[in-house]
């Protein structure tokens, strides 16, 4: 019971951040600014949702043949179709129950391809310890290619943490956030040290240990080379759908491709702060492209949800698509003469 309701709260604060993201987002929008909202979306290209879609669909599925490499050392080699349409619905799980598609999908495969769930859940750890390191890889290209950008960033939202009232560097509080960090690592050194017994301090070493079991397990791959490819190519056609996105709206169609790979990084942020970054990754896109001249409100905003409801409608599309194939496409697979002996 006490299971049920904690897991009931945890989708209610689920629901709750991402409605806080939301409100953020749109706080600032006056008549004048909601009238320049609407203008700026109705102007919208949306035929270009067509091939992001697609871009997004195609790192779905380099998603997928990366995943049953992770699988092969386990000894399970499940179908490519059937491989898909689990990440897919997986995607589509996440929108309304975060980490709750990690499961599914592991489930789902499981059950088309006799393979131990427990056993698949493991990969997605492995997969989630990559994702990671991607993602701090594309900082470390942002913070090369756009540092004038992310200096600007810091200036006005991190700078001012620093700062008293007057404008200048508060060495006290320098000190404060300074001493406060040591006392945090020497809290947690000692938890992990003192109370390792207890629950949570368990789950967290558990969490750290399969990040890392995650990011060695590449040694048992047999393709490593294709593993590295498939991997790129995911965060390629991220950006590229990104990039391409700027299109739907005049008044973005000149940013870069330097300038995609910012809000790659920071939108991916978003994606992680609420469920389907629904809210979170709208705002962090507005806020960024804010740095490259474009007003907050309305097209700062515009962009940010245009962006927002490619990724979005994909994973409803592909997702809705793949409930409805993957018993029909398995049972033409088994009806199939030699799957039938007489």
């Amino acid at each position: 019971m006490n299971k049920k309701i904690l897991g009931v709260l945890q989708y209610f604060l689920f629901a709750a951040l991402a409605a806080f993201f939301v409100w953020l987002s749109l706080r600032n929008l006056d008549e004048q600014k909601w009238q320049q909202l609407k203008d700026a979306m109705n102007r919208a290209h949306y035929l270009l949702l067509i091939p992001i879609m697609l871009l997004l669909l195609s790192s779905h599925l380099l998603r997928a043949l990366r995943w049953r490499q992770l699988m092969e050392p386990l000894g399970f080699h499940p179908s490519k179709l059937n491989t898909l349409f689990s990440v897919l619905i997986g995607y589509l799980v996440n929108l309304g129950a975060p980490r709750l598609g990690e499961v599914i999908k592991c489930t789902i495969l499981a059950r088309y391809e006799k393979a131990p769930a427990d056993k698949l859940v493991g990969t997605i750890l492995a997969e989630r310890a990559f994702d990671l390191v991607c993602l701090l890889i594309v900082f470390g290209l942002t913070f090369i290619l756009q540092f004038d950008v992310l200096h600007a960033m810091a200036v006005s939202s991190i700078y001012p943490i620093f700062e008293n009232k007057n404008g200048q560097v508060s060495y006290q509080k320098i000190i404060y956030i300074v001493g406060g960090l040591i006392v945090f690592l020497i809290l947690l050194k000692y938890l992990f040290g003192r109370l390792g017994h207890i629950n949570i301090v368990q789950k967290i070493k558990l969490l750290l240990k399969n990040i890392l079991h995650g990011l060695t397990s590449i040694k048992s791959i047999k393709n490593k080379f294709l593993f590295v490819v498939y991997t790129i190519g995911i965060w390629l056609l991220y950006w590229s759908s990104t990039w391409l996105g700027f299109s739907a709206i005049t008044e973005t169609s000149h940013l870069t491709g330097t300038d995609a790979l910012t809000v790659l990084a920071i939108g991916s942020i978003g994606i992680i702060l609420s469920p389907g970054g629904i809210g979170a990754y709208a705002l962090l896109v507005q806020q960024t492209v804010a740095f490259y001249n474009i007003p907050k409100e309305p097209y700062g905003l515009a962009i940010g949800w245009l962006l927002w409801f490619g990724q979005f409608i994909s994973f409803i599309v592909f997702g809705v698509a793949s409930f409805i194939l993957l018993p029909r496409v398995n049972k033409k697979i088994n009806e199939k003469p030699e799957n039938n002996p007489a």
